[in-house]
């Protein structure tokens, strides 16, 4: 198992709850997506970030292939605009 974890920071954090609904777009894109959530910052928890996303993929073949659909890169091409800073973490569990 692969698992995927982006963190970002926004230009504008109000711009959290539609960078959120547009990662969960991309919760069945592929075959062999185990888990895929994004969530926003909560005022009065501790955070340095805006948004996160948590996924876990069967393989890295499956995972190549997610990034690599059209649904996301799309997606990847509506949120790019949106971000100041992204912070990505691949490892095997």
């Amino acid at each position: 198992m692969i698992k995927h974890i982006v963190i970002w920071t926004l230009h504008n954090p109000a711009d959290a709850p539609r960078m959120k609904a547009l990662l969960e777009s991309c919760r069945n894109v592929v075959p062999g997506i185990l888990a895929l959530e994004a969530g926003i910052r909560t005022d009065g928890l501790e955070a340095n970030a805006d948004v996160v996303l948590y996924s876990a993929f069967e393989s890295k073949e499956v995972l190549d292939a997610y990034q690599d659909h059209p649904d996301h890169m799309a997606v990847k091409g509506q949120v790019k605009p949106l971000c100041s800073s992204r912070t990505v973490v691949d490892y095997e569990a």
